[in-house]
């Protein structure tokens, strides 16, 4: 939707229900796998239908929570959301309005063709359609060099930058998705085509540079797969006689 706040309406199009990500679009964070959060919107035809409890208006302009619901599919395990996340995304929508949501659809949509002009040259492009509010690339030219689509996101890194979505969508073979907000000028984009360009030219004339990044972050690059697979998820504080350094931290974590 961050490409259709305040242009088009799914109903009209013939959406009967949808399911509507609030972060990015609506404001939400979503790094780290959360707080995510996502309201299910519907038409009138399917509202007998939603989980209950429904809220109501009473006679008197109270609300209240509708549970005498009889074709309701009943109430779902987390019925109450991510209220946190509601609010804030209900807080945009209202300070935005109507005519400034649809200038964050336009603006997001342009930063995205903004950047995909600016590196198409640099970077495989998989599809030529028209982008959207997110453009994705490939590493298939920096690839022939032995350099991957995370390789360079932890390279950005050097750069000050936080990584893109890294080989997601996943019908795209080392797919580089940047989805940059409305809210980010012309100024910073320059700097992120700047870094990018330089990670280009870095995978072709000195690849291992790219392949061993970060370089001047606090921790070097870490076993992903050992992390994943065997996770530990409580810290344990050092030894007494053992200093603390970025590399002992590490392995105790």
């Amino acid at each position: 939707m961050n490409a259709l706040v305040g242009k088009v309406r799914p109903g009209d199009f013939g959406v009967d229900v949808m399911h509507l990500n609030l972060h990015k679009t609506f404001s939400t964070p979503h790094g780290g796998g959360g707080p995510g959060s996502g309201p299910v919107a519907c038409k009138k035809i399917l509202e007998p239908f939603l989980p209950t409890p429904v809220l109501a208006t009473k006679s008197d302009g109270m609300l209240t929570l509708d549970y005498n619901r009889p074709q309701s599919v009943g109430r779902v395990r987390a019925w109450y959301g991510n209220f946190g996340m509601f609010i804030r995304a209900l807080a945009y929508i209202l300070a935005n309005g109507p005519d400034g949501l649809r200038q964050t659809t336009e603006d997001a949509v342009l930063n995205a063709n903004y950047l995909r002009a600016k590196l198409e040259d640099v970077f495989d492009l998989p599809f030529k359609t028209a982008s959207m509010h997110e453009v994705v690339f490939s590493d298939k030219l920096q690839a022939k060099n032995g350099v991957k689509t995370g390789d360079m996101g932890k390279r950005l890194l050097d750069y000050g930058f936080h990584a893109y979505t890294v080989s997601f969508p996943l019908i795209v073979a080392g797919a580089m998705m940047i989805e940059p907000t409305e809210s980010e000028s012309r100024e910073e984009l320059d700097l992120l085509v700047d870094a990018l360009r330089q990670i280009a030219r870095e995978a072709e004339e000195n690849p291992e540079l790219v392949k061993t990044a970060p370089h001047t972050t606090r921790l070097r690059r870490l076993d992903e797969t050992t992390a994943a697979r065997k996770p530990i998820l409580r810290w344990k504080a050092p030894a007494a006689s053992t200093p603390l350094t970025p590399d002992t931290a590490a392995k105790e974590w």
